[in-house]
């Protein structure tokens, strides 16, 4: 459904955007995360049809945003992290003067904005001025006018920014109810948001793509190692001995210890399930098995894995020019 190969944006000496390749399959929701500046807002705004690449290609349904930029963008729902909002419109006046911009049918456009109001839940609004909707509420109306022609693609640019706790939940659920009858790109730089919503991620760092993967597969390949969890009741100075000797352990690192009652870490080979041998050498020696479970990197730890660099990126662009100004956003300055 979307396809982006080598995709690189350069001001003057300064990239951007470096060689990125990523697919997005249909009715999928994919996260694009990165810290701020890295990139993810120039990407999306390239695929939107906002700017022009330097090189590479990108297809959106089929069609080139750079050759066939009308077709491509007729199947493209996209919020900006800041909504395009008319404040003195109401939220009706505002979604049908975007259904005219987007060239839904007349004779379906009250229909159409009606139950896209109901979607998204802002239909009790539909008579107030845009200016007076509080922050989730104006997101909710960005959101409806990506989806007011029923696009392929939705392209969501940090899409719970400034929200609070209440709204970021209904903001998520929404977008999961979206996907399977649209294609999502959730550009965000907020863990939660990637682990709780998206079934794959692209992180990007300075430009560049480090890793493209589900949530789960990055932290069991950036571990290295597999790691388990074993409390023991009744632990004693000889268990890390004792756990330590079983078949295709690596490591055993004592992890907490309350009331007589230890948890250790241990470490095997990649690919070599102990569980079962932990378990009888803890029986065997008498010792209470209280727990025994898989240990992960969260998704905190792989980001910080994938993107934290001892060396200062490099400064943008002094003075960008008028065209360019707003389209800068992800670059970073002194």
């Amino acid at each position: 459904m979307i396809e982006v190969q080598h995709l690189t944006k350069r001001y003057g000496r300064f990239t951007a955007v470096e060689d990125v390749s990523f697919r997005v399959e249909r009715g999928e929701i994919l996260g694009f995360l990165g810290p701020n500046g890295a990139g993810k807002t120039t990407t999306m705004r390239i695929l939107t049809g906002f700017m022009p690449a330097t090189e590479g290609t990108a297809t959106v349904a089929g069609y080139d945003v750079f050759h066939q930029p009308i077709e491509a963008k007729r199947r493209t729902g996209y919020l900006p992290e800041t909504p395009p909002l008319y404040p003195d419109m109401t939220v009706r006046e505002y979604l049908t003067f975007i259904s005219k911009i987007k060239r839904v049918p007349k004779s379906e456009r009250r229909e159409r904005i009606d139950a896209v109001m109901r979607r998204v839940r802002i239909d009790d609004m539909a008579d107030r001025a845009c200016g007076k909707l509080s922050k989730g509420y104006k997101q909710r109306v960005g959101l409806a006018q990506a989806l007011i022609h029923n696009p392929d693609v939705l392209i969501l640019d940090e899409p719970t920014a400034g929200l609070d706790p209440k709204q970021i939940n209904e903001t998520r659920q929404l977008i999961k109810e979206l996907a399977g009858d649209h294609t999502i790109i959730l550009s965000t730089h907020i863990l939660p948001e990637v682990s709780q919503t998206c079934t794959r991620v692209v992180i990007i760092n300075r430009g560049k793509v480090v890793a493209v993967d589900s949530p789960e597969n990055l932290t069991s390949k950036l571990r290295g190692s597999e790691a388990m969890y074993i409390q023991i009741d009744g632990g004693c100075a000889t268990v890390e001995t004792a756990l330590s000797q079983v078949g295709g352990v690596t490591r055993v690192v004592q992890a907490d210890r309350r009331d007589g009652i230890v948890g250790y870490q241990v470490d095997s080979e990649r690919g070599r399930d102990v569980r079962r041998d932990l378990a009888q050498a803890v029986v065997r020696n008498g010792w209470g098995l209280l727990e025994l479970r898989p240990m992960r990197m969260s998704l905190e730890d792989v980001f910080l894995s994938l993107t934290t660099e001892d060396e200062r990126a490099p400064s943008g662009p002094e003075t960008p020019n008028d065209n360019n100004r707003a389209a800068i956003e992800e670059v970073p300055h002194e």
